[in-house]
């Protein structure tokens, strides 16, 4: 009896070994450069990701190929930078305000974000609004992603009800670009990052149309969800390379980019 117990906890460990190995493999694969170019290679000759290249070569800033990125030149102290969508990762803006010395006005109206940012140590010049920002000035409903386990995220809140399992939501009013530049007394944005969950194109339309040209773009674009498609992303890049702006950096899962529209 006691060999059989044995021999039941040495196989339970050594599966476990086995899965700890397999788990660290799997994270220095999915860490290394080229997974992710050959990934994202698949996902574009599938068609489930769209075939786009950078439009300009210029030094970054940033996450490098696993995120944000932006082009340093000219950006400081008295810089404007507007981040929609924060989350439960400040880090890019942490990092930012640091080499930068610029206030970020950070925009979020989900209540784990205002909850999360409340316990978190930031800098002086990292200014917190609970705004959402749309295509106009607004009540929208916001729903709760669900992850591919289908459990709903704390963090991630979209205005697609298909994304989430539509049993519950809340309503917040959303303002245009247009309206917060005024609200805050701002004449520019030097740059926009939107990590916004579908409304970075409605945002864009409307940024596009009361003519407001933020000199970089920094945006995750979503169509990946059901309901918006490849199309429109392709569509919201050709506006904004007619009005001047160059994609100057694609994120390694081909749904980061930064756009500029005046090199110095």
């Amino acid at each position: 009896m006691i060999v059989t117990i044995a021999k039941v906890k040495f196989s339970t460990i050594e599966l476990l070994k086995k899965k700890i190995k397999s788990s660290r493999l799997k994270k220095r694969i999915k860490s290394s450069h080229i997974y992710w170019v050959i990934k994202l290679f698949l996902k574009r000759l599938i068609g489930v990701e769209i075939w786009v290249k950078n439009d300009i070569k210029i030094l970054c800033e940033g996450q490098g190929p696993a995120g944000w990125n932006y082009y340093k030149k000219n950006i400081g102290k008295n810089s404007i930078i507007y981040v929609f969508g924060v989350g439960d990762d400040i880090s890019f803006e942490l990092d930012f305000i640091a080499k930068n010395q610029s206030k970020i006005f950070a925009f979020d109206p989900t209540p784990y974000s205002i909850e999360w940012l409340k316990s978190q140590e930031v800098s002086d010049n990292f200014i917190f609004y609970p705004w959402a920002v749309s295509g106009k000035d607004k009540m929208i409903s916001l729903y709760p992603r669900l992850d591919r386990s289908g459990k709903k995220s704390q963090d991630m809140w979209t205005i697609d009800e298909s994304q989430s399992d539509g049993e519950s939501s809340i309503e917040v009013f959303s303002y245009t670009l247009k309206t917060i530049l005024k609200k805050l007394k701002h004449k520019k944005i030097d740059i926009l990052k939107l990590d916004i969950e579908g409304a970075e194109y409605s945002t864009i339309d409307s940024m596009i149309s009361n003519r407001i040209y933020p000199n970089q773009i920094l945006v995750e674009f979503h169509h990946r969800f059901t309901s918006i498609g490849k199309q429109r992303t392709i569509n919201c890049i050709d506006r904004l390379r007619l009005l001047g702006y160059q994609i100057f950096s694609v994120s390694q899962t081909g749904r980061e980019f930064s756009f500029i529209r005046k090199v110095d």
